[in-house]
């Protein structure tokens, strides 16, 4: 019998909209098989039907170019260092670091970042660390309207994550209350990232890397690109593959915690960025990833269900807190993230087995 082809390499597209306009059980039964299985061969999927209008969007998308076309010493006025807000200039992180790569290339994230979040004051009535969260800095005085176009697209993004969340309790055959329990002060952050960088920012005579090969942090991300190539994920078949966002979609990707829960039954699959030189210059590619990564308290263990998918390999019990302070530690402070075995195995396994994409 000849050798099984196999399949090729596809995110698949999902229409949540009977979960966003609260359909019917079957229209939402179908959803949720589609999404375990979108969890369970990819750990990416195309999502529309999100209901997230296109003004939004698009006020959105002015606010990022108003910020980063600001000059490089106004923009480093909103650096904070220690903390996951504000602005991140170029060659600041190396995410590598964070999925536990040593990389010749150490901090060479070409990217800049403006990141934005939840804070304590976001849960009145609760008592809660401020050093788990951080405080906001809204560049208004630069660029005007920046503070409302961001918070309506960061609501209606946390809208998403959230009705993503029933979905997976559904697909997961886990009472409504699970997520709602790990993520009802969740550390919510958006980062609008810029890879459109000025002349004389980077040299174009070396292997850029946009953003270096990562898993992310938490229970699921939300992303908004451009349709510009770039963004490349890691297929089961140990080679890179180039992903572009549908028109009017979103691209969805689990993060590490809910890998966790699942015990890898559902990927967190590993991805990075490589903006294509077009005739001597990086293309203008822009993202904006909203990331719902749980309580900071909330201990994230694996289902019972799910104890016999570890191919006899196990996770042990941690804390949200925990897992994203190991992971941003690698980002941000250039420290090699020790505890992440499986992300690191992955990413050698492609480096020996293939070429860079398809």
């Amino acid at each position: 019998m000849p050798a099984r082809t196999p399949d090729p390499f596809t995110v698949p597209t999902v229409d949540i909209a009977p979960y966003v306009l609260d359909g019917p059980a079957d229209a939402r039964s179908r959803v949720a098989a589609a999404v375990d299985a979108a969890c369970a061969r990819v750990g990416f999927i195309q999502v529309v039907g999100h209901g997230i209008p296109d003004t939004v969007i698009r006020d959105l998308a002015g606010a990022m170019d108003g910020f980063f076309g600001l000059p490089r010493g106004t923009k480093q006025g909103y650096r904070v260092t220690g903390a996951n807000r504000g602005y991140s200039p170029p060659k600041s992180e190396a995410l590598s670091l964070s999925a536990g790569i040593e990389s010749a290339t150490r901090m060479n994230d070409f990217f800049e970042a403006y990141n934005v979040g939840v804070e304590t004051r976001s849960f009145p009535g609760l008592d809660l660390a401020e050093s788990d969260y951080g405080l906001n800095l809204w560049p208004e005085e630069h660029v005007g309207g920046f503070t409302a176009a961001v918070r309506e697209y960061f609501g209606h993004a946390g809208r998403v994550a959230r009705t993503l969340t029933r979905i997976f309790a559904d697909a997961l055959r886990v009472p409504p209350g699970y997520f709602p329990a790990l993520t009802d002060h969740s550390i919510d952050v958006l980062r609008m990232n810029n890879y459109a960088l000025p002349p004389g920012t980077v040299t174009l005579d070396q292997d850029l890397t946009g953003m270096g090969e990562h898993t992310d942090f938490g229970i699921v991300t939300v992303l908004w690109a451009d349709q510009v190539a770039g963004l490349q994920v890691l297929g089961a078949d140990q080679h890179w593959h180039d992903v572009l966002p549908a028109e009017g979609a979103l691209l969805v990707n689990l993060g590490d915690l809910t890998a966790r829960i699942t015990n890898d039954r559902w990927m967190s699959t590993l991805h990075r960025v490589k903006p294509p030189i077009v005739e001597g210059s990086i293309r203008r590619r822009r993202s904006a990833a909203f990331f719902h990564d749980g309580n900071p308290e909330a201990v994230i263990e694996t289902l019972p269900s799910h104890l016999g998918a570890d191919n006899g390999l196990g996770y042990e019990p941690i804390a949200v807190r925990d897992h994203i302070n190991a992971k941003l530690a690698g980002s941000r402070q250039g420290k090699r993230n020790t505890a992440a075995v499986r992300e690191a195995s992955r990413v050698r396994a492609a480096a020996e087995t293939g070429p860079a994409a398809h």
